[in-house]
């Protein structure tokens, strides 16, 4: 609207989606997806000693089985976040659902080692494509503001996924057998896939993206490298890579051989314990996401305030007296393992602002890359340890201060870069109105 003396005009740009419970139903779909696929995922975790019984390995084979799932997961973030991009959430939620079951379901059925990692890889390629297809889902139907809580919720339910592992498929595993406990837990990727193609759609009515302006090898290399040069994206994947593996790495595969064969718990106890940092996750998970919705500045603090404590908290339960931990301090250990992943969540809250709708799936492929990579590194450099030194678990573990060095002193290098770059993109958002003569 103008006057006889001239107004400003704001420039129609794209409104948030509405939300609503509509939203709520159809991301939650998406998430349903991710959880089977965490389920299927850390099945292993709860499986280590069996498998390691049922395929003859050692320490360093049996972490293989974590490591190339990993690598593979690691390997396919930015080519998943270049096809959520360009296709959209639904193709790329379909085709991974479809390879994370196969993937499980050759797991329950492998005759060998080797046909054994295959299925894990092929498992690992699905798995790749649901994280960041859920947080594209979670922009597409959902206001901006409401962004990290959004995404902390998808991370909250995706450790309820590893609840499952940790109660129910070691129930059954222990109950049924192998082949009956993997193929049966196949069963629920045919059921979400279904929900999928039945009820799942990209964004709103009335909100669709525009198509992509380029298509081939050159639009390729440009998304990649205009995400990559911002600080944003390079902090988030820092932060990301830094919080992230600790848990993981014992949620995966060390933490209940750590907790029977280092500390002398019985595997119901180890498996309590396990459970106490999947609980603590999704505890932690609703606050995390609560307060960076809230209050912005707090990211950083909070990242870096729970590196800390895990350091500490591992660095006080490597140090006891014979190896050996009092139960409390497993207890708290377990507690603060917990915080991990919602602080790893933090990384996508650095990475989001910095780029803009178009390039959010590779930005958020780039950044969910950071924690995986450690993971695999750390779960590679245990199992190494542990057969060089005879199971030592305080040498073993003592890898994990070295990952945690290393992603601090990136996270502290980036961090003005990324302020002050953030900063220009808001005045910049700001200034978005058009000043026109009367």
């Amino acid at each position: 609207m103008s006057s006889a003396t001239g107004s400003a005009t704001p420039v129609d740009l794209p409104a948030d989606p509405p939300g609503g419970r509509r939203a709520v139903a159809v991301w939650g779909i998406g998430v349903a997806v991710y959880f089977v696929a965490v389920i299927f995922r850390t099945s292993l975790g709860v499986a280590g000693l069996d498998a390691a019984a049922r395929f003859h390995v050692g320490a360093s084979a049996l972490s293989t089985f974590s490591i190339l799932q990993l690598l593979v997961y690691a390997g396919m973030q930015i080519p998943v976040g270049l096809l959520v991009d360009r296709l959209g959430t639904k193709k790329v939620l379909g085709i991974g659902t479809v390879l994370f079951t196969a993937g499980q379901l050759g797991f329950a059925f492998s005759p060998s080692y080797g046909t054994a990692l295959a299925s894990r890889a092929l498992l690992g390629c699905g798995d790749a494509m649901t994280f960041i297809s859920v947080l594209r889902l979670g922009t597409r139907w959902f206001p901006a503001r409401r962004g990290p809580l959004v995404a902390q919720l998808a991370g909250l339910v995706g450790m309820a996924g590893n609840l499952v592992s940790t109660l129910v498929l070691a129930r059954l595993l222990h109950g049924l057998g192998w082949t009956a406990a993997f193929a049966g837990s196949a069963v629920a990727g045919v059921v979400v896939l279904a929900l999928l193609l039945l009820f799942l759609k990209d964004h709103p009515d009335g909100f669709e993206p525009a198509p992509p302006a380029h298509q081939g090898a050159a639009y390729v290399r440009r998304q990649i490298a205009a995400s990559w040069r911002e600080p944003g994206t390079r902090l988030g994947m820092w932060v990301h890579f830094t919080t992230q593996f600790p848990a993981m790495v014992f949620l995966l595969l060390w933490g209940l051989p750590f907790l029977v064969q280092a500390q002398g718990l019985s595997r119901a106890a180890a498996g309590e314990l396990l459970t106490l940092v999947v609980l603590s996750n999704m505890a932690v998970g609703l606050v995390y996401g609560q307060v960076v919705a809230r209050h912005h500045a707090a990211r950083l603090p909070l990242a870096l305030g729970t590196v800390a404590a895990t350091a500490g908290m591992w660095a006080t339960t490597l140090a006891c007296p014979g190896g050996r931990a009092p139960v409390w301090l497993l207890v708290v250990l377990c507690v603060v393992l917990g915080a991990c992943g919602p602080a790893s969540m933090i990384g996508f809250d650095f990475a989001r602002p910095a780029n803009p709708p178009e390039r959010q799936g590779t930005a958020s492929g780039i950044t969910n890359m950071g924690g995986f990579i450690a993971s695999m590194t750390t779960l590679f450099a245990i199992g190494v340890l542990l057969d060089a030194t005879g199971d030592d678990y305080v040498v073993a573990f003592s890898a994990v201060f070295v990952l945690q060095a290393l992603g601090v002193s990136q996270i502290l290098r980036l961090r003005k870069r990324a302020a002050r770059r953030e900063r220009e993109r808001l005045v910049a958002s700001r200034v978005e109105t058009v000043h026109v003569p009367a």
